[in-house]
C-alpha cells in the first residue's frame, strides 16, 4: 500500500479550519489503498504523529483541540519515508509555498500547487497583478503596506508613496467608492476582513487587517452573487466543476458566517444562466493557468447585480475539505465522490 501522510493544523490563523479539513480527509481516505500517516502541526510549529480517534473524525468542530498525539522528533526523516504527502494546510506556512519548498527539498511527492503558484496565490496583492496581466476582470482595489508604524501606498506602477492614515483614507476615497472591503493580503477564510461604509469604519478595518499582515488590500464592494468553481488537474488535463453559489447568512461571508452560522448555505449548481456559468468555468481555468496551478484550486467570483458582470475575487490553492466545504461538494455534484477525488489528487 502507498504510504500517504496527511498534514493538518499549522501555524496560520486558519489552523482550526485545517484541523477539521484533516479529519474529513482521514475519514474518507480508502484504507484498503493507503497506509495513512496523520501528522498534526500545532500553532507553535511542533509536529506530532496523530493517533486517530474515531470520535474526532466524526465530531471535531472548529476550535476543538487535538490531544491524541505523539511528538515527532525528526519531521524531515519522518516525511522522507512517505510516498505522498497531502498537506491540507490553509494559510501561511502551509498554502504559501513554504511547506511545498520543504517537500521539494527532500524530494517527496505532494498534493497540490508547487512553490511559485502557492506563494503567488497566497499573496492577494500579487495574485491581482497576475490577473490584471491575464485580462481577468476584477473589482477596483488599492494596495498598501504597513511597516514600522508607517503606511506606504503602492501605486499602479509599483511606486511607493509614504502616507499617513488620513492620506491612505483620502487615496482610497479618490480611487474607490463605499462600501469598501479591507483584507490582509496574506490570509484566508475571511480572517481579518471587514466592510467599511465610511472613513471612520475604513480606519477601523485597516487597523484590524494590519494585525494579520503588513500588506493590506482595499477593494471596492460589489453588490451581487458570490460564486465559486473548483479546478482539478490530473494526467495533464484540467477539469472544472460546475459553479456553486454562496448564500451568506450575514452581511458578507465572514469567518463566522462560513464556519459558525448554520444559516449560511451553498447552492450547487448556482441558479445562474448557463452561458454565464460557462464563462465562469472558462475564467476559472484561465486563472488556474495564469498562476501556474497544479493539482487543485478553487476560484471565487462575483456576479454583479443588474449587469451580470463577472469579477474574479481570488484563487485558493488548498481549499477547505470540511464536510461543508465547496471544493468536494462541487465535484460530488458532477459525479466525482469525495473518496474518488482524494484518489485522483493522490494519484
Amino acid at each position: 500500500m502507498k504510504k500517504v501522510a496527511v498534514v493538518f493544523g499549522g501555524m496560520s490563523t486558519e489552523h482550526d479550519v485545517s484541523v477539521v479539513s484533516g479529519m474529513s480527509i482521514l475519514k474518507n481516505l480508502n484504507k484498503d489503498k493507503y497506509d495513512v500517516y496523520p501528522i498534526y502541526i500545532d500553532k507553535k510549529g511542533n509536529w506530532y504523529e496523530y493517533q486517530v480517534d474515531k470520535d474526532d473524525l466524526e465530531n471535531i468542530k472548529i476550535g476543538d483541540e487535538i490531544s491524541n498525539s505523539k511528538k515527532i522528533e525528526n519531521p524531515l526523516e519522518y516525511l522522507k519515508k512517505m510516498e505522498c504527502v497531502f498537506p491540507v494546510l490553509h494559510g501561511s506556512y502551509g498554502e504559501d509555498g513554504t511547506i511545498q519548498g520543504l517537500f521539494e527539498l527532500i524530494k517527496v511527492p505532494y498534493v497540490g500547487c508547487k512553490v511559485l503558484s502557492s506563494s503567488i496565490s497566497m499573496d492577494k496583492a500579487y495574485t491581482k497583478m497576475i490577473f490584471d496581466k491575464a485580462k481577468l476582470n476584477q473589482t477596483k482595489y488599492i494596495y498598501l503596506k504597513y511597516t514600522n508604524g508607517n503606511y506606504t501606498y503602492i501605486d499602479d506602477e509599483l511606486n511607493t508613496i509614504e502616507q499617513t492614515e488620513d492620506e491612505v483614507v483620502k487615496t482610497a476615497e479618490q480611487k474607490l467608492k463605499y462600501p469598501m472591503f479591507v483584507k490582509p493580503s496574506n490570509s484566508g477564510s475571511s480572517v481579518g476582513v471587514n466592510k467599511a461604509n465610511n472613513a471612520e469604519e475604513l480606519k477601523q478595518a485597516i487597523n484590524l487587517a494590519k494585525q494579520y499582515d503588513e500588506k493590506i488590500l482595499i477593494e471596492q464592494g460589489v453588490n451581487g452573487k458570490e460564486v465559486e468553481c473548483a479546478v482539478l488537474e490530473h494526467n495533464g488535463k484540467i477539469e472544472v466543476s460546475c459553479v456553486g453559489e454562496i448564500k451568506s447568512a450575514e452581511e458578507f461571508y465572514s469567518f463566522d458566517s462560513k464556519y459558525k452560522n448554520e444559516n449560511s448555505k451553498t447552492q450547487i449548481p448556482a441558479n445562474i444562466d448557463q452561458t454565464l456559468a460557462e464563462q465562469i468555468r472558462t475564467q476559472a481555468k484561465k486563472a488556474f493557468k495564469a498562476v501556474d496551478g497544479k493539482g487543485i484550486s478553487r476560484v471565487d467570483f462575483f456576479i454583479e447585480d443588474g449587469t451580470n458582470k463577472i469579477m474574479i475575487n481570488e484563487i485558493n490553492t488548498m481549499p477547505g475539505f470540511t464536510n461543508i466545504s465547496m471544493y468536494p461538494k462541487l465535484f460530488e455534484n458532477i459525479g466525482l465522490s469525495y473518496q474518488e477525488l482524494l484518489d485522483t489528487l493522490i494519484g
